[in-house]
C-alpha cells in the first residue's frame, strides 16, 4: 500500500514538472519563420521606477532559431515627429551584447494602428548585433520611455514624451 502510494504521488508530480516545462516554453516568444523576433511591451517581464525612470526596463524570454546579424529596431508613440525626446540612451542587451543608441525619427508613419490618436508612430533604428546562438535566452530594454500599463501621461507634458511600444530585431541576410 505504501509503495502504490508512493508511485502515485511521484507519477503526479512528474506529470506536474513536466506541465510546468512546458508553460515555460509555451510563455517565451519565437522567432518567426522569416527570421524576425518582434518584441511588444504588453508581453514582456518590466522594472518600473517612476521617481527615476532612467533604469525603467522590459524583459522578453526569446526562442531564437536563426543565428546572424539583426538590425534593431524601436518603436515609439510620439506627438512631436522631429524630435522623440529620449535624454538618454536606449539601452539593448542581448547575452552580454549591447547596443547603445540616442534613437532618431527614422520612419513616421501617420495612422497606425499600433497608436492612438493624436500619437504617432516613430520606427527608430539603433544599430546592429550579431547573435552567433541560438537557443532561449533573455531580452532586456532600458530607456525612461518605457512606461507602466496603466500609466496616463499627463496632458501638460504629453509632447515632451515619447512612449516605447516595441522593438524588433530583423535579419540581414535572411
Amino acid at each position: 500500500m505504501t509503495f502504490a502510494g508512493l508511485s502515485l504521488f511521484v507519477s503526479c508530480n512528474n506529470n506536474n514538472n513536466n506541465q510546468h516545462k512546458s508553460l515555460s516554453t509555451a510563455e517565451a516568444i519565437r522567432q518567426k519563420e522569416d527570421g524576425t523576433i518582434s518584441l511588444n511591451l504588453d508581453k514582456a517581464d518590466f522594472y518600473i521606477d517612476m521617481d527615476d525612470r532612467a533604469d525603467n526596463s522590459a524583459e522578453w524570454n526569446v526562442v531564437v532559431s536563426k543565428s546572424g546579424r539583426y538590425n534593431v529596431w524601436i518603436t515609439s508613440a510620439t506627438l512631436d515627429t522631429t524630435d522623440l525626446k529620449y535624454k538618454n540612451p536606449v539601452l539593448v542587451n542581448v547575452q552580454d551584447k549591447m547596443i547603445a543608441a540616442h534613437p532618431d525619427c527614422d520612419k513616421i508613419i501617420v495612422n497606425s494602428k499600433d497608436v492612438q490618436y493624436p500619437y504617432f508612430r516613430a520606427d527608430s533604428f539603433l544599430g546592429s548585433l550579431y547573435l552567433p546562438d541560438t537557443g532561449q535566452f533573455y531580452i532586456q530594454v532600458t530607456s525612461e520611455m518605457i512606461m507602466p500599463k496603466d500609466y496616463n501621461i499627463p496632458e501638460s507634458s504629453a509632447a515632451d514624451i515619447s512612449e516605447l511600444i516595441s522593438i524588433s530585431f530583423e535579419p540581414v541576410n535572411p
